[in-house]
């Protein structure tokens, strides 16, 4: 998973930016990261999003833009607008079930 700041929204038009807020000393957050590849993989849409990794420790600014208050949260952006958010997945059928607009 690529691991980039993110400087502004998915401009409209592109594929959809899906945005892991993630802290890397949490279980929780490592295993939703597990079942965000197992989903990808899976259905064989790596391509699908444009997947941005954003450490809230580093990137305190960006948790409260997207007013993230737990991790691990994952946020779909598309068109410059937030269309789905989840917060701590409990496996890989609901973040399926999630990402199911958005998959082949």
């Amino acid at each position: 998973m690529a691991s980039e700041p993110l400087a502004h929204a998915a401009p409209a038009g592109a594929k959809p930016r899906l945005i892991f807020f993630y802290s890397p000393l949490s279980g929780r957050c490592r295993r939703a990261e597990g079942f965000l590849a197992q989903v990808l993989q899976r259905r064989h849409n790596h391509d699908t999003f444009d997947l941005v990794r954003v450490a809230v420790d580093k990137r305190p600014d960006l948790a409260e833009r997207f007013r993230i208050d737990s991790v691990p949260t994952m946020l779909v952006v598309a068109d410059r607008r937030v269309q789905k958010r989840i917060v701590s997945p409990s496996g890989c059928r609901e973040l399926e079930g999630f990402l199911k607009p958005w998959l082949h």
